[in-house]
């Protein structure tokens, strides 16, 4: 008996996903179904209200405020590094002889 790999596996699921798939393609052809059942924003909604979405509400602005740091910094290391090249090189740089 040998072991099955996964490229059988994934076969194998994606054989199971398309018969389900397809079976369901009648059901979804005959049902009585309006328009409003498509619209996701009365559960949206719902589940906002609740705080049960609070903190990932609270991450994604988190995320996105990290993010706009970052390309603030990002936009400013060219600049930062020339800065840095000037003084460096102007250490360099002999002051002559003051006597």
């Amino acid at each position: 008996m040998t072991v099955a790999d996964p490229a059988e596996w994934a076969a194998a699921i994606s054989f199971g996903i398309a018969v389900h798939g397809a079976l369901s393609v009648p059901y979804f052809l005959l049902v009585d179904a309006a328009p409003a059942d498509f619209d996701p924003r009365p559960a949206v909604r719902r589940a906002i209200e609740s705080g049960r979405l609070d903190p990932a509400l609270i991450a994604v602005v988190n995320a996105r405020h990290a993010a706009r740091d970052t390309a603030g910094r990002v936009r400013r290391a060219p600049r930062d590094a020339a800065l840095t090249a000037a003084a460096l090189l102007a250490l360099t740089i002999p002051m002559g002889d003051h006597r």
